[in-house]
This record gives C-alpha cells, structure tokens and sequence, in this order.
C-alpha cells in the first residue's frame, strides 16, 4: 500500500485591495463637470451673475470666491475619478456630500431669492435637489464593495498635520457661523455678505475646513496628494479674486489681513504636501539605502 503524503495547507490568500468602482468614477466626472461650469459663471462672469446664475451675486468678489470654490472642488473630483484605488479617491466625496447637502438646504430657505425663471435657477435646483442622494448611494454602494486598504507608505510630516488642523478648526467655525447665522457672523467678514451669499460662503468654509481635518487624519501622501493640489487650489484662487477686485475689501480691519494671511498659508501648505506627495519618509530612504549596500 502506498503512503499518501500528508496533505498540506493551502497558503493564504493577499487581501485584494478595494478599488473605486465604475459608479463612483461616473459620479465625480459627473461632478466634476458641474463644477467646472459652475466655476465659469461664477469666477469669470463674476458680474453678470443677474443674466448667467442661478441667482444675482453682489459685490463681483463673492461671486469670484464661489467661483474659486467651484473650480479648486474641480480638481477634487475630477483628479478622484482617475484613481482606480478606493483609498487614494475618497477623500472627495464625504467632503463633496457634505457640502452638496449643505447646498441644497440653503437653497430651499433661500429659494425665493432664485431666477426659478431661467434655465440657470431650474438646473440648479434641480443638480441640488438630486445630487445628495445620488452621491450618498453610491458612496454606501461603494463601501460594501470587497477589498481593504493598502498600507500608507509616507505618512505626512507631523508639523503639516498640526498646521492643516490649525487651520481647519477656524475654516469650520467660522464656517458654521456664517451657515447659522448670517447676519450676525457678516461683521467678521472682510466684506458685505447677504444672508444667502453669507450661508454660501459659509458652505465653502465649512467644505474647506472639512477637507484639511480629512488629509490631516488620512495621514499618507500617496493618498492626499489631489487634496492637497485643490486645498492649494483654492487659496490661489481666492488670492487671485482678491487681486481682481482689491477694492472691495475692507482693508482697514483685522478680518481682511487675518482672511490674506489664511488665504496665503493654505496655498503654502497645500503646495507642500502635494509637491512631497512622493518623498520617502527619512526612516524609510536610510533603510533602502541600507540594504542596496548591503547588497
């Protein structure tokens, strides 16, 4: 009789990575696309928002900060939609669902201030009225897909973590202030805010804010690198807006020099992290350089 050999074990399976499935992708291009039209009328056509937006926007500038918004939210989504790994893409949309909900409640208090008229009041309430929820499905469709995350393999320096929550805890307080109570938070701003553009203004803060706390908290530069571009993104933009209508400002108060500043340090910031997106960790380099002597 023949001995059998002794059966062995199967080795284990690698646990496949979770990778961005084809209804998120479509969903931020669709986003994405939004976003860059909304971005024109608003940063381009920042004085003709009466004939080219879903509502009238006075002064120009805050019209060019939304538009900034837009267009910095453009690079969120859009640069997502190309990552074909879940880890290195969802840090667009909690942010962009949160700040579409916020949107879209804004609208309906304020839907009577609206060109309901128009084709640029109609699309807009209803991408708004739509896009939460398509987003939230998704994103719970996304979610149960198989797979887990890669390892970080760069964690950020601790100092840019410390800064970006510096700055993320004001961008969401004031943020939160100007949502809830618009008139009372105006007086912070450098200028003079309507209730509706107030609570818009807010939105974007609060989306911003919400944005630098995820980086800080992901913790891996091959994951936030396109976070980064747009958090940089966005403080250009403004800065540029600025430039184009530095008369609008009230230069004279501590809310305008503390507004430059911010505007200045998260585009430092945001560059920073996105152009280190592939350095190697100080550890890590000496212990490949380590084992090529070795060798």
């Amino acid at each position: 009789m023949i001995a059998q050999a002794p059966h062995s074990e199967a080795p284990a399976t690698a646990v496949e990575t979770r990778a961005t499935t084809p209804a998120m992708r479509r969903m931020l291009y669709v986003a994405g696309a939004f976003v860059l039209i909304a971005g024109f009328q608003l940063f381009v056509l920042s004085g003709q928002t009466e004939d080219f937006f879903a509502w009238t926007i006075d002064p120009p500038l805050t019209a060019a900060f939304l538009g900034a918004g837009y267009w910095s939210s453009a690079i969120l989504e859009l640069g997502s939609a190309r990552r074909r790994e879940w880890s290195r893409a969802r840090l667009a949309m909690p942010a962009v669902l949160f700040f579409t909900t916020l949107t879209l409640v804004l609208s309906l208090v304020h839907i009577d201030r609206f060109h309901t008229d128009s084709v640029f009041g109609i699309a807009w309430l209803v991408v708004y009225g739509c896009f939460p929820v398509a987003m939230a499905t998704t994103l719970l469709l996304q979610l149960r897909a198989p797979g887990a995350d890669a390892p970080v393999r760069a964690p950020l320096a601790g100092w840019v973590r410390v800064v970006l929550v510096a700055q993320a805890v004001p961008l969401f307080a004031l943020g939160a202030w100007l949502y809830a109570a618009p008139v009372d938070a105006a007086s912070l701003w450098p200028w003079e805010l309507t209730p509706l553009t107030g609570r818009a203004v807010g939105a974007w803060l609060m989306g911003t804010g919400f944005i630098a706390a995820h980086v800080a908290i992901e913790n891996a530069r091959e994951r936030v690198d396109v976070a980064a571009l747009s958090y940089a993104a966005f403080g250009a933009l403004q800065l540029v807006a600025v430039a184009r209508y530095p008369d609008t400002p009230d230069w004279s108060t501590l809310g305008a020099v503390a507004y430059l500043g911010s505007l200045v340090s998260m585009t430092i910031v945001g560059l920073l992290c996105w152009l280190t997106r592939n350095a190697q960790p100080a550890q890590t380099a000496s212990s490949s350089a380590s084992r090529s002597r070795a060798r």
